[in-house]
This record gives structure tokens, sequence and C-alpha cells, in this order.
């Protein structure tokens, strides 16, 4: 492949991570700042309503395109050959999934212990059928490497959502305000990909195409499928076990541990899934390499994010959004090691797609649901909120991370040099915690924001002088500025 080729798609998918953090970050404040206003204008139990009809749209988002938008994005060949097909199928998957929750949802809403929650998992499944128009679309933008049409859709679609959301909180509506905010959002970004990807809306069946769309898209929505059940089972037995204002509680900690992700995790994400298939397309040989520098340089952004939180948890909460939410800080401080665990399984998780090691990822989905349901269960018996946390924590630390790594090295991928790049992070991050627990021992009597700022800034500066090399941070800088 021409050099120039080479800079001009790496330079593209700078460009596109970039973009896409600037999205997160606006996305992200946004919604914090909505969160802290809907927190106090909401109590813990229409949270709770709003967190079963969120488990339920999650777990469907999923599933309804049954892969095929990953499929699009790394598709050989021309692919205007494929759109029509794929768009046919997608939204035939998306109506079909929305008339069955529209069904189910009464049995849903009971299971999950909130049966007055039946009417908000059917509004919030509206998005499943708006992203069966777009989905098709932010593919080929995504492939395209034009995240910053992304970028400027989402933030659109978050400065409609957080008037929407808030005002009707202050109407009155209760859970309902989360919905009809999402809604608003989705719907105006999603008209604005469809008009900037210029692929008009057409529909079509070709046998051919479908049989490829099908053979990569299925396996990765089954491990998605049930990657989603594993993230919102946790809802589900919650609430069937506590009822809907410990839910709230339970979801107010997910929401918060759900901030790096939600940053970082989802803009990396739409650089990674087609940089690592134009390279495992062009170069497989360099496959490796880029897997070695990432992961470490994941490890260092992730770690003190994780250690910091987790521990400073009692203050952030009650400081944020209020004493009456101080239950959602014992599950936070270990739902930060679930966020770890995902961020680092969902790049991994990439890399399989992008060698077509779909099977894989189902394979490990289906490992850790096997083990992870019945702990979260037992969990909630022992402990409440907490027993759930620390079930997600220690299944996704003994069985998630070593068994990606295993199928990685199936897949052909070297992770010999990872382990020596990481031990720094790491032991940055155990330094980071000690720091961190000492100073806010130290600061009780304290203002809450005092404490805050001592031990987080003592703990930061205790991570990076253990865990980041003088050369590592200029290696961080080159590929940000890159």
């Amino acid at each position: 492949m021409p050099e120039t080729e080479t800079t001009d798609r790496a330079g593209s998918a700078g460009k596109g991570l970039r973009w896409g953090l600037v999205a997160r970050v606006a996305a992200r404040l946004a919604s914090f700042g909505m969160g802290l206003v809907l927190a106090r204008l909401l109590a813990p139990a229409d949270f709770g309503i709003y967190a079963v009809a969120l488990a339920a749209q999650q777990f469907l988002w999923h599933v309804n395109d049954a892969g095929i938008v990953a499929a699009i994005v790394q598709w050989r060949g021309r692919i205007e050959e494929v759109l029509p097909t794929a768009t046919t199928m997608v939204l035939t998957f998306s109506l079909t999934v929305y008339a069955v929750l529209w069904v189910a949802a009464p049995t849903f809403a009971g299971f999950a212990g909130n049966a007055d929650a039946a009417g908000m998992v059917r509004v919030m499944a509206l998005l499943i059928v708006i992203d069966g128009f777009v989905g098709v679309r932010s593919a080929v933008l995504l492939r395209r490497f034009q995240q910053g049409r992304i970028a400027i859709a989402t933030m659109i679609g978050v400065a409609v959502q957080v008037p929407v959301a808030v005002g009707f909180a202050m109407a009155g509506a209760g859970p309902y305000s989360f919905a009809f905010g999402a809604l608003a959002s989705t719907g105006v970004g999603g008209v604005l990909m469809i008009i900037w990807s210029k692929a008009p809306i057409r529909f079509g069946l070709r046998r051919e195409a479908m049989g490829r769309l099908l053979r990569f898209g299925m396996p990765l929505a089954l491990g998605l499928g049930v990657e989603a059940l594993l993230l919102n089972a946790d809802s589900v037995i919650v609430g069937q076990a506590f009822g809907a204002a410990v839910l709230g509680y339970y979801l107010l900690a997910l929401n918060v541990s759900n901030w790096v992700p939600g940053l970082i995790g989802e803009a990396l994400r739409h650089v990674t899934l087609p940089g690592f298939s134009r390279v495992a397309d062009e170069r497989p040989e360099d496959l490796s390499a880029k897997v070695q520098q990432i992961i470490p340089l994941l490890t260092i952004v992730i770690t003190p994010v994780a250690v910091l939180v987790a521990v400073l948890a009692p203050v952030v909460v009650p400081l944020l959004y209020g004493e009456k939410w101080l239950p959602s800080a014992a599950a936070l401080s270990f739902l930060m090691v679930l966020m770890a665990v995902r961020m680092f399984m969902n790049t991994c998780s990439d890399v399989l797609t992008s060698v077509g090691a779909v099977g894989s990822i189902a394979m490990l989905k289906i490992s850790w649901a096997v083990v992870l349901l019945p702990a979260l269960y037992f969990g909630a018996q022992l402990d409440g909120i907490r027993g759930v946390a620390i079930a997600h924590a220690v299944v996704g630390v003994v069985v998630t991370l070593p068994l990606t790594a295993l199928l990685l090295r199936r897949a052909g991928v070297a992770l010999g040099p990872i382990g020596p790049a990481v031990v720094r992070p790491l032991l940055g991050g155990l330094a980071a915690g000690v720091v961190t627990w000492l100073v806010m021992s130290a600061t009780a009597d304290a203002f809450s924001l005092v404490r805050l700022i001592a031990a987080g800034g003592a703990g930061l500066v205790a991570y990076v002088v253990v865990g980041i090399s003088p050369a590592r941070l200029r290696e961080i800088r080159t590929l940000v500025t890159s």
C-alpha cells in the first residue's frame, strides 16, 4: 500500500478519534448536568422505573440490527451494492423487535419487579425503530472515517435532549422525562446523519449480500446480545429483589461508572473497529503491534479514573447528587472495576471482529454470562446492590479478562509485550488508591469539596509519579496530536 495512502488513513483515524472525543465530551457534560438537575427533581423510584425500561431497550438495541451495521463497516467491496439490502434487513428486524416488545412489555416490567414501567418500556423502545432508519447511514459515515459528521449530529441531538428532559421533569412527567429527552435527541441526530451520509434510503434484497451480511453479523449480534443481557440483568435482579427505589440508587451508580466508557470508549470504538479492519485486511502482520500499542495506553488512561472514583465514591455521590443518593456509593466503588473490564473487552472485541473471529466474541460473552448471572443473583442476596457490584468486579477480573486474552492469542495476536508494559500503570494505580484513602481519612472533618480536591489531587500526583514514565507521556502526547 502506498505510503501516502497509509498516512491519509492514519490521519483520518486520528481526526475521527478527536471528533469522537469532542462529541462525547460535549454529550457527557450535557448528560452530567442533566443528571444533576433530574436527580433533584425526581425521586429514586422514578430512576428505578426508567432503569427497567432502559434495560429492555439496551438489550434489544444490541441485537435489533443482527450485527449488520458492523458488517457494513468492515464490508469488502463496493458499499453501494449492499446498502438497499442492508437497509431492508435492519429496518425489518427493528420493526419486528419493537412489535414483540410492545406485546411483552407488561410481562417484562412485572418480572423486573416494577409493573408500572410497562408504558415506559414501550416508549423507550421507539429508539429501536429510529435506529432501524439511522444505523446503516451511521455505518457509512464510520466506514468513511467521517466521525466529524457523527460528532456534530450527536452534539445537536444532546442540545435538544437536555431542555426537553428537564422541561418534562419540571412539568411533572416523572420517569417519562428521560424517554422524551432520548427520543428527541436520537430523532434529531438521526435525521442529520441520514442527510450527511448521502446514502438515500432505498430498499431491496440480494440473496448473496444477505448471506454475507448474516454470516458476519449473526454471531456478532449474538455476542452483543449476551453482553447486553449481562449489563442489564443486574437491573432486573435488583428491581425484582428490592423494588424501584433501590434500583434507582443502583442506576445512578451505574451511570457514574459509565462516564468513561461513554466519554472515551465510544469515541475510541468509532475508530478502532474500522481501523483494525483496515489493518487486518491490508497489513495483517501489523495487527499485533497495533494491539500492543493500544492496550498499554488504554491502561494508563483507565487506571487512575477507576481507582480515584472508586475510593472517592462516598464523597463524590452526595456532593454531586445530594445526600439522598449516598446509598449509590457502595455500588459505585466496585462498578468502576466493571468499567475497566468493559473498556478492555470492547477494544479486544474490535480486534476479533476485524479478523472475522466473531464466533470467538459470541463464545466470550456466553461464557461470561454462564458465570455472571448466578453470581449477580447470589451477590444481591448476600449484600444488596453492593453485592451485585462485587459480583461484576470479581467475574470480570477472574473470568472475562483471562478468556479475552486467550481468544486474542488464538486469533494470532501476540500479547507477550503487553504484560511488562502495563505493570507500571497498575502499580501507579495501587499507589494512587492508598494515597487517596489516606488523605480522605486525614480530612474526615473537612468540607466535602475540600476532601475531594485534596484526596483526588494527591492520588493523581501519586499515579503520575509512580505509574507513567516520561517516555510514555511523550508517546501519549504524540498519539493525541498526530
